[in-house]
């Protein structure tokens, strides 16, 4: 991460995930890193999505430790107890909506808002949440997928809108929306195996060379894991 400053702090949430577990390890090899908080439900201090307290309390923990210069939040839910991607409207139900908007969508939605003021002032920073390209609406051709598609489109309007905010404060800080790609991991192998991808490791190194691209005019935006900028 050429563009941080040296020294630079990261966390990443989600980090018991392929990717976020892949962020974590690239980021901890880094010379130009002083530190990596990795956090997940098994960590101190521990970050469950389901768990709003977990949230706010995580982040009160790490204020003191900043200033934090990269924030990753690397989670998602596709399948669960509820069910999983509906192929069509008669296979909704409401369970697996809100188990799928609570992971994808509320959840995230207080780590925005409990983590951005971790921030880093007056220089260079990044905060980037993991979105999918199914959750586009201008690139929806093949419809289903409901409650993911929609929870996800819905994750983007909420980095957007915070991204207008946090720039008030810190001008330098740049917000992102990322599209993977598919990779090999546990969201993936319930429908074509689990060899279906590329490998996390890739993946995570194509998202920090993206993020380490991005300026702060970038802020706000929805890119894919090649640098595309996607549609809304």
């Amino acid at each position: 991460m050429q563009s941080l400053p040296t020294a630079y702090r990261a966390i990443v949430i989600g980090a018991s995930g392929a990717i976020g577990g892949a962020m974590a390890a690239q980021l901890s090899a880094d010379p130009r890193c002083a530190e990596v908080c990795a956090l997940s439900r098994h960590s101190d201090p521990a970050v469950d999505l389901d768990a709003g307290r977990s949230i706010a309390s995580a982040a009160q923990a790490l204020a003191h430790r900043g200033p934090w210069h990269l924030i990753v939040l690397a989670t998602g839910m596709l399948c669960g107890p509820t069910g999983g991607p509906e192929k069509r409207l008669a296979d909704l139900n409401a369970a697996h909506l809100a188990a799928s908007f609570a992971t994808n969508t509320i959840g995230p939605a207080l780590v925005l808002a409990h983590f951005a003021p971790l921030l880093a002032r007056g220089e260079r920073s990044l905060f980037a949440v993991l979105s999918a390209k199914v959750g586009s609406i201008g690139d929806n051709r093949l419809g289903g997928w409901y409650s993911y598609r929609a929870s996800k489109a819905a994750l983007n309007m909420l980095l957007k809108t915070a991204s207008i905010e946090v720039a008030r404060t810190r001008p330098q800080a740049v917000l992102a929306a990322l599209h993977p790609g598919t990779v090999d991991s546990a969201l993936s192998a319930p429908f074509r195996g689990a060899q279906i991808g590329r490998p996390p490791a890739e993946a995570a190194h194509d998202l920090l060379v993206l993020l380490d691209g991005l300026q702060p005019e970038d802020s706000g935006g929805f890119w894919a894991y090649d640098g595309q900028c996607l549609p809304w």
